[in-house]
Formats: structure tokens, sequence, C-alpha cells
């Protein structure tokens, strides 16, 4: 069918601004600003249309967004230099390095860019090549004088070569039958060939594919399919069900360790969980309501959410993930009742939503002080100038961040770093903050006025890294860690049951956790399926930083002679 055309309506200012008089007798006061948004937003799309200075790039950075939230990406011109931080000085040479004047600092180069080495393969089988005509101690062919010895570093060929995601081998058993007696002799299969199907490399290789890259299984099916190793969906879901049982304790093990972390983030997305949806789950919402309508529980949610919780202890970071009803906040209370009571409480960072926040439990709370800087990026198209200051003066406590992590400066002499270098530089921003509201120079119930006020409202919880060591200044490694979550949501778009999502959580777990340690998730699968009667006793001994310690073989204690 041919598209219907819109009609355009054009409607002097007033005969809006009446429409919208109208509305709020007609409409319920929410009802009543949804619509009055609508319009608005209309209206100003409107102007930028008919405005010739406005460009397509322009529109779909205010429609989507900016792909980037750098300064230099929200704003035309580059920022201005930033680089005059202060070199750090430590609490024991503060006052030192007050006097000192402030020197260059060299950048450091970025990482992530240009070719890789031969030693980045680690993953690669390495197969050794001799010379076919030389040996070490020979004489030299070219002098005839010298001997040739072997170098320390040998030359380098990295080849890579395709392959099937998951492989499959037939051994063809040769038997030999009696031609008298009839009995038949089957040859033995080769070692290290067991009873199973699927070894524990494919149970990997499937959890790491589904759960790690986002790789459903129907998608991976037809992959396989395609290359005459055929592997169903439902095969696939077999093989990963029976490997998260198998694993579950080290899941429970990693919560437990997560519970007594000094930092924890915490933050959601939504979710689809298929049998928490439709009319049987609308039922069972609405009964729980009747049931107790003054306890807003989970079960009378209609939303749906994949809660990430990042811990920090020790400079060691844990990634866990629950899929459900319940809200970030109520999971993190749920990992938080694990922890033992002598720790006291950790430093929560979230951002400044309600739901972030655990009931009945006491944290040292710390907000995201990268959404404070976000609400200016979506408005720096309007109030260009201002949002640059901002923009700018946040850059700084960034750049001294930045400088802290380079020199591994520990919590304790991290504090007052930034109490020297990036106090003064929030104190001039708080100022700055100030004089707009009391000098009349934005207008409150402006788009800048309302980035100014959740600055100023929640500044102490956004400023905790001036007074707490060890506080972050945002919440962005929950953010990264949640979108390995919102990979599973765009590819595989849903979970079946709330069993199938909780499996999914003991896997992104998992595999996130092994990411942020510098692990190899699918090596540390495959060991674990391997040791599943060992880990069950003693998880504690199979987490991902410790696994390949628990693994080497023990060493025998010294003979005495006597």
């Amino acid at each position: 069918m041919k598209p219907v055309q819109p009609k355009i309506i054009e409607l002097p200012r007033n005969e809006v601004e009446d429409l919208l008089q109208r509305a709020a007798g007609a409409l319920c006061p929410e009802d009543y600003q949804l619509f009055k948004a609508v319009v608005e937003s209309y209206a100003y799309l409107t102007d930028l249309v008919e405005d010739k200075g406005t460009t397509i790039q322009r529109l779909r950075k205010l429609l989507f967004g900016a792909s980037s939230e750098k300064t230099s990406a929200v704003f035309a011109i580059p920022p201005p230099d930033t680089a005059h931080a202060t070199p750090l000085a430590t609490s024991s040479d503060s006052a030192a390095a007050t006097a000192t004047p402030p020197a260059a600092v060299s950048p450091a180069p970025r990482q992530g860019h240009g070719r890789h080495g031969a030693a980045d393969y680690a993953g690669a089988t390495k197969i050794p090549v001799s010379h076919t005509s030389l040996h070490a101690g020979n004489a030299c062919p070219e002098c005839q004088r010298g001997t040739v010895y072997e170098s320390a570093h040998p030359g380098v060929l990295v080849r890579f070569a395709g392959q099937a995601p998951l492989q499959a081998r037939i051994y063809e058993l040769q038997k030999l039958r009696c031609n008298l007696c009839g009995h038949v002799f089957t040859a033995e299969p080769p070692p290290g060939v067991g009873p199973e199907k699927y070894d524990a490399t494919a149970g990997s290789m499937i959890a790491l594919l589904k759960y790690g890259s986002g790789l459903p299984f129907h998608r991976l099916a037809g992959l396989q399919a395609s290359l005459g190793l055929p592997l169903p969906a439902a095969t696939q879901w077999d093989i990963v069900h029976d490997l998260a049982e198998r694993i579950e304790p080290v899941y429970e093990e990693l919560i437990r360790q997560a519970a007594q972390g000094e930092v924890l983030h915490n933050d959601d997305t939504t979710i689809k969980i298929l049998e928490l949806m439709g009319k049987r789950a609308e039922r069972q919402r609405l009964a729980a309501a009747a049931a107790d309508p003054a306890d807003p529980s989970p079960a009378q949610r209609r939303g749906m959410f994949t809660s990430g919780i990042v811990s920090t202890n020790g400079g060691r970071q844990i990634a866990l993930f629950f899929s459900g009803r319940q809200h970030a906040g109520e999971n993190l209370a749920d990992v938080l009742a694990r922890r033992v009571a002598d720790l006291g409480p950790p430093i929560q960072m979230c951002d400044a939503l309600s739901r972030n926040l655990p009931a009945d439990l006491q944290t040292v709370l710390a907000h995201c002080l990268a959404h404070g800087r976000r609400q200016f990026v979506e408005v720096a198209e309007r109030f260009p100038s201002q949002c640059r200051h901002v923009l700018d003066q946040l850059a700084e406590v960034y750049k001294n961040d930045e400088l802290a992590r380079a020199h591994k400066l520990s919590p304790a002499d991290r504090l007052p770093y930034h109490q020297d270098h990036s106090g003064p530089v929030m104190e001039r921003l708080k100022n700055w903050l100030t004089t707009q509201f009391d000098d009349r120079l934005v207008e409150p119930n402006s788009a800048l006025g309302e980035a100014i006020t959740y600055l100023r409202k929640h500044w102490e919880k956004l400023t905790l890294f001036l007074r707490q060591p060890g506080a972050p200044l945002d919440n962005n490694v929950c953010e990264r860690a949640l979108k390995r979550a919102i990979l599973h949501r765009k590819n595989a778009m849903f979970f079946k049951t709330c069993h199938g999502a909780h499996v999914g959580d003991i896997f992104m777990s998992l595999i996130h956790t092994c990411q942020l340690c510098g692990a190899n998730p699918y090596d540390y699968l495959t060991e674990l399926q391997t040791h599943a009667a060992e880990l069950s006793a003693k998880p504690e001994q199979w987490m991902p930083w410790n696994y390949r310690e628990t693994l080497k073989p023990a060493v025998p204690p010294p003979r005495t002679v006597s």
C-alpha cells in the first residue's frame, strides 16, 4: 500500500498556546506535560529545519545524539590544551610540590593502535622450525672462521587459517569378524578420546560465542550447517545448560568475594524474558498486587532488568550480572547481604536514580560525574559557550585522575593529589554554577538550567573523590560491563525463561570477569569443566585470577637426611 502523506498544519504561536490551554483542562497533569513536550519539540524542530544554517549533521546529533561525548566531538573546534595538569606529588612531598611550578607532562602513547606483534598472539600454536643445513656450533659458511650459535630472538612468521567455530572428528574404528564363531573385534579409540560426544572445549566455545560475543544459537547453527558440521540450537542449549550447572559454585563464590569489595559500581539496563510477559504473567502480577497493594515488590512490576555490578577490591575487579524483575539496588542489597559485618560500609558508585540504592543497607554513596557531564553535552548545541566552560573544567579533573592512574598512586596518595589539584577546579566550577542563577544569567527552567541544577543538587555525592580515599569519578566501568548484556539483547532479543536468563548471567559474569583480570575465558571455562568435581569443594581456588596457580602441580617438600 502507498504510504499516506501526512497533512502539514501551520498554526500561529498564539493558537498553539490556546491549544495547550485547552489541553490542560482536558488532560491529566502527566498527559498534559507529555503533550506539551511533543508540541514544543515539534516547534523546535520546525524552527531548525527552516533555519538555512541548520545542517543534516546537526539534526542527526540532536535526534540521535553524538557518536562520542568527547569535547572535540561535541564542539566543532578543538578544546584548549588541558595537558598542563600539575605533575604528581604524593602525600609525603605535597608541600614541596605546591611550591614547584608546573612542568610539561609527556602524554602516554595511546593503547590499542598499530600492528600486533607476535607476542600478542598468546593463543597461537608455536611451531619451531630448525635450519636445514646449519646447527649451533658449526663453522660459519660465510667467513669460514667463526662459529654459529643460536640467537635468543628467532625470526617470526604469523599465519592465519580459517576454520569452523566448532570442529568435528570422525574416528572410524576398524572391526574384524570371525568367519566361524561370528565374534566381532573392534579397534580401541586413540588415547584421550573420551565417551562424550561434545568435549569441554565445545561447551566453552558455544558459551563464549553466545554470551561473550552475542551470537545467537540459531545463527551459530546456520553457520555450522553451512560448513558441513551441523549443530542444532537445541543441542547448543543442552550443552551450555549442563555446563552452567557444573560451574555455578564458582559463580556463587564470585558473588561472595564481590560482596567484600571496597568499591561497588551498579547500574541496570532493560531486558525481555518471555516467561515474565504475556497474559499469564500479567495475571500473576495483578494477583500479587491484590494480595498486598502497599508493597511494591518485584512481582508486581512490569519492567525487567539486567543489573550489572562491578566490585573492586585491592585493585582486582569482579563483574556480576543479574536478570529479572529486581532493580540494580535490590540486586546490590542481595550481594551486600553476604558481606562480612566487620568490613563496614563500602563505597557505592551509581547514577542518581533512586532504584540504584540498596534498601536497608548503608553505603558511602558516590554519584557518577560522567552523568552530570552528559547533561551539558546534550545541550551543547544550544548553549555552546557555557557548556564548553563546564566541559573544560571537568577535563582538568579527568586529566588529573588519568595521571594518578598512570603513576599507580595508592588511594591514600590519590586523595591529597585530587584535593590539591582537582579541588580548586571543582570549587571554581561550583562558584560559576551558583553565579549563573544568582546573577540571573541562566533561566532555571531552561535545558541549561536543568543541567546546572543536576550538578548543584548532587554536588556532595559527585565530589566524594575529594573526601574519600578510593572513591571513583564515574560509573563508566559498570556501563562498559552492561554493554555485554546489551550486545546479547540486540542479537538474541530475549530470554525464554528466567532460568535461561540465570544461565546467561553466570556466563556473562565469568567471561567479563576474565576480561577485567586479563584471563583467557575460553581456557578458563574449559578448565572449570575438566575439574568440575574439585571446584565444587573449593571454589575459591578456581577464580579467574588464581586458577592457573591451582593447576600447577604441588611441589613435594624437601627430603630431610637424618
